[in-house]
């Protein structure tokens, strides 16, 4: 029984283009900064880290290439 049909979605597709079928859900915040509580936070903390895409429910936000 599939109780997350959304995240296993997810993980299905995010198998598919690695090979890996596994994601790091972890606190999110930058070292010194409190952990992200918004979703603007997650945002502005986001463009502040070497990371290159953050979901956000059902949002997919990327960076542009340099």
């Amino acid at each position: 029984m599939i109780t997350h049909p959304q995240f296993h979605a997810l993980l299905q597709a995010f198998g598919r283009r690695t090979g890996v079928p596994v994601l790091v859900n972890t606190s999110f915040n930058v070292r010194g900064e409190p952990i992200v509580a918004t979703p603007r936070a997650a945002i502005e903390a986001f463009f502040g880290t070497p990371l290159d895409a953050l979901v956000i429910g059902p949002n997919l936000v990327e960076k542009r290439p340099a």
